[in-house]
């Protein structure tokens, strides 16, 4: 059985939640794909008994946003730049404003994958979004969301008088073994 009835916990000791940034603009070339993660979040995964998932939950702490890979660009990141990009999220981009997720549906309708609607909050903001999620043989939950930025009043950021820019739509991606714990 792939998951279990109960109430799931997650958080960074458990799992792995991360956005996946991509660049565009005539300058792309000089700037980096960036692969963040998120340290500080918790998460909920509730499934019944008939194994229907029921309710999902995430809160994830936006100052706690960190570099941990850029790929592409005309050189490798560094220390500083992974510093003051972090530094831009929190103040530009998210503005210290935490980031949490409620589930309104949950549904399975061939038994496979999962697809999650609710509501995300987000630099203070809140849009309904949905989302598909899978559960492997062995527990894995793994899920991919594409976040566009100005549907939640963010601004992308941009370098080079808009010559460089990170695109639009993120991916905020989940991956996590689910394990039943008691409430």
């Amino acid at each position: 059985m792939p998951i279990q009835a109960g109430t799931h916990r997650f958080g960074p000791d458990t799992a792995r939640l991360s956005v996946r940034t991509g660049r565009g603009g005539a300058a792309a070339k000089a700037g980096h794909d960036l692969a963040i993660d998120v340290t500080r979040w918790s998460g909920t995964l509730e499934v019944a008994e008939d194994l229907e998932w029921t309710a999902v939950a995430l809160d994830a702490d936006a100052t706690s946003l960190r570099v941990h890979r850029g790929t592409g660009g005309m050189k490798p990141l560094g220390e500083d730049d992974k510093a003051n990009i972090q530094q831009t999220i929190d103040d530009e981009v998210l503005k210290r404003q935490d980031i949490s997720f409620r589930s309104s549906r949950a549904s399975s309708p061939d038994g496979g994958r999962v697809r999650v609607e609710g509501e995300l909050t987000l630099a203070g903001r809140t849009q309904p979004i949905a989302f598909e999620a899978a559960v492997g043989d062995d527990g894995t939950v793994a899920a991919t969301a594409v976040v566009t930025q100005t549907r939640w009043g963010m601004k992308p950021y941009s370098a080079l008088f808009g010559a460089l820019k990170v695109l639009d739509d993120v991916e905020v991606v989940f991956e996590g073994h689910s394990e039943p714990q008691s409430a």
